[in-house]
Formats: C-alpha cells, structure tokens, sequence
C-alpha cells in the first residue's frame, strides 16, 4: 500500500500576519512583522513584554457562546481552523467508509490558559467556580474528538504532544496511515495560545525567549540567522490541512495545493532544551525524508527552515544543511518563516508547511526578515529582507523542538 500517493486539498491558517491563509501568506511575502506588543494580559510582574497575537479574532463567527464560555482558546483556533480547511477543500464523504477518515491535532502546551484561569479561582477560595469542563479541556485530544463528532470521521484519532515539531509529525503520521491504508482521510490540525504571563515568565527564566531590549520594537526581535539573534518570540496561531489519498481527490475533482511525498523524524537524545552540537541526528532526519521521497538532493529548490533565532539553534540548522548538501547547500535558498510569525510552537511546523505549498504554487519565497548582520557562521542564501520569484518544485520543511524531537517533511508540486 506504500505506493498510495497523498495530495493536500484543503488548507488554511490563523497567524499573526491575518485571520486567514490568504491574509496571513500576502503579508509573509511583503515581509511584514506579525510581531507586537502584548495587550491579551497583564505584564506588569514579567520582564518580556512582547509575543505573535492573532487580532481580532471573533470565535462567536465560529461557535455558539456555550462552546466559547466551556473552552480554551487554543481550542478556538483549533476548530476554526479545521471548520475553514474543510470549507476549502469542498471534502465529501461520498461512498468512502467513514472509519478511514482521521482527525490528528497537536498543540504543544494546550488548553494552558483555562488552566491558569481556573487556578487562580482555587487560590482564590472559590473553588466552586471552577469549571467541571476542566478536565474536558486539560486532555487536550478531546478537542481532536470533538472535530471527529463535527464532519463524522470515525478513524482512529491522534494527538500529538510533541514540542514545536509536534504539527509537522502530525502530518507525517497522516500521510503514513494513509501510505499504509489505515485510513483514506486525515484532518490535520495544530493549535496554540500560550500569551499568559506565567509561559512568558517560564520561557523568559529558561532565557529561549528574545531578549527584553527588543520591547520597544517588536518587529525586529525575531531575527534568524542574524548575528544579534537572542531568542525567539513566542506566538499563537492554527493551521489545519487535508490530506487524502491522489485517488480519492482525483475522483471527485478536488483541487490539489500539492503533494506530501516524505516524511523523516529523528531524536537528539542529547539534551532536553538544546540540540546536539554535532547535528547529526538533524542530517538524518532531512536525508530520511528526501530518501522516503524519493527526490534526489539536487531536486530540492527551497527549504522552508526552522530557524528559531536562537543562537544555537539557527547555527546548528545551517551546519547541518551544509553537511546533507555540501557544495549545493550555497545554491538552495532558505527561509524562516519565524522572522515574521514568531515561534507558533506545535503550530509552527504545520503553518509553515502551509506556507511550503503555496511557495510551490505561487513561485514566491518569503524572506528572512531582520537580518541586517548577518552571522558569519551563517551564511547560506536565506534570502534576506525581500520575497524572491522563483519557479520551486520540490520544498524541505524542517521542525526541532524540546526534547530533541525532529522531524522534516518533503513538498513536491502535483503532476500526474
């Protein structure tokens, strides 16, 4: 069943650049920042002030109050995110078994707000207005359940915790159940909203986060591959993707975005926050990817980088490219797309592989926005500063996150 090739027909995202896909990948290719002062919370006992907000973002266009009152909004997102892919993709069940079709979300931290929220009620001594939903919302793969329950997909279903590779791997577990034909449909959802004081203060203490000196101008604390790199910027967001099998869409005439064609993932097992120095097991994760592809390396025209801003992060990423591609990896452009998001954490790696596909369909790379000193330890074409035109075929998207999870997915432009 490996042979069963897997086609993306329903896409969409909730960023910081828009409140759709369409907004969120014009003002990626503009170069813009999605990044700005905080105004969700209060921030006057944490030092770092800044974070990637979706605006105005209105859950009752999506939900009943009763639903928004009982929930998180991670899970908001989440399902206005899966309610816009499944819009998108005109999907139909026809006469497919319902027990092959898939709902698999991820969220790195899930419903944590709630959580705080119903914390400080307890301390509060008003235990009694605590939400018996609590538990509900704190599984977080009932929200995934409760996707399922909405469009009758009654497969099996996954939830993936998995730090910031935790969106990429969701779609490497779809498109292997549907390789393997355990199932025929997967919706893939990641979500996150962690713009509360006590993950700030966490992250900022853990000292991953940007530097406090970019307070007073947002936009230009996300710089990947920059010399003055400090950290990145932590961000919320949704994105959601449909993938089924090249059969199925082709059956009832669904536009393809593109072709999900490889899939590798590896662990550092070398340290809880850093990756290993030596980056190996990055180099297997992309060389495993673009050998379950099938692609040779030479055929990959872009790579949509993880690029945190991290110092050691974004160093790692190039010296690992420079040791899977050697020579060529002068020729390859790379882009973060970090620069203008911040970090969506579980998110982060589906959004972006959104952004891979519409790369492939519109012949435009984002930029690396804010490199204005380059590293000299970094010095592949990132493509700094401006979207570059270019015809892209093939596209490399990279996830690591904590826990030294990596994962790589490969994108290739659809063709008979």
């Amino acid at each position: 069943m490996k042979n069963r090739r897997v086609v993306i027909t329903g896409m969409s995202a909730i960023t910081p650049l828009g409140l759709n896909l369409e907004e969120s990948w014009n003002n990626l290719c503009r170069g813009l920042s999605g990044i700005s002062v905080i105004d969700c919370c209060d921030t006057s006992k944490i030092k770092h002030k800044i974070a990637g907000l979706v605006k105005n973002f209105n859950p009752e266009q999506y939900f009943t109050k009763k639903f928004i009152r009982r929930t998180d909004r991670m899970q908001h997102l989440f399902m206005a995110a899966a309610d816009t892919c499944m819009k998108d993709s005109f999907f139909e069940k026809m006469d497919r078994d319902i027990y092959k079709l898939s709902v698999i979300g991820s969220s790195c931290i899930g419903a944590y707000r709630l959580f705080e929220e119903n914390c400080k009620l307890y301390f509060e001594d008003k235990v009694n207005k605590i939400t018996p939903f609590l538990i509900l919302n704190l599984a977080s793969n009932v929200i995934a359940g409760d996707t399922a329950v909405k469009y009758e997909f009654k497969g099996p279903q996954h939830f993936l915790q998995e730090a910031c590779a935790s969106g990429t791997k969701a779609i490497g577990l779809g498109l292997r159940m549907i390789q393997n034909g355990e199932i025929d449909a997967a919706l893939v959802v990641a979500s996150e909203s962690g713009i509360i004081p006590t993950v700030i203060a966490g992250l900022g203490n853990l000292t991953a986060i940007a530097d406090v000196k970019w307070n007073d101008c947002p936009e230009k604390a996300s710089r990947p591959f920059d010399r003055d790199r400090s950290g990145f910027v932590i961000s919320e967001g949704s994105g959601a993707v449909l993938l089924e099998t090249l059969d199925y869409a082709k059956k009832r005439n669904a536009k393809i975005y593109a072709e999900v064609c490889g899939f590798g993932a590896t662990t550092d097992s070398s340290h809880s926050i850093a990756p290993n120095p030596d980056g190996i097991a990055i180099v297997k994760c992309m060389e495993n990817a673009i050998i379950d592809s099938k692609v040779k390396l030479k055929e990959v025209d872009y790579i949509n980088a993880h690029g945190t801003s991290t110092q050691i992060n974004d160093l790692i990423e190039t010296q690992a490219i420079k040791k899977l591609f050697g020579d060529y990896s002068y020729k390859i452009p790379i882009s973060s797309n970090k620069s203008m998001t911040g970090h969506l954490l579980a998110a982060s790696g589906l959004v972006e592989a959104i952004f891979s596909a519409m790369t492939i369909i519109d012949g435009i790379i984002p930029p690396t926005i804010n490199l204005d000193n380059p590293d000299p330890e970094c010095d592949l074409d990132y493509v700094p500063h401006k979207a570059r035109k270019k015809e892209v075929n093939v596209v490399l998207s990279n996830s690591f996150g904590f826990g030294g999870v990596n994962a790589s997915i490969i994108l290739k432009r659809y063709r008979e």
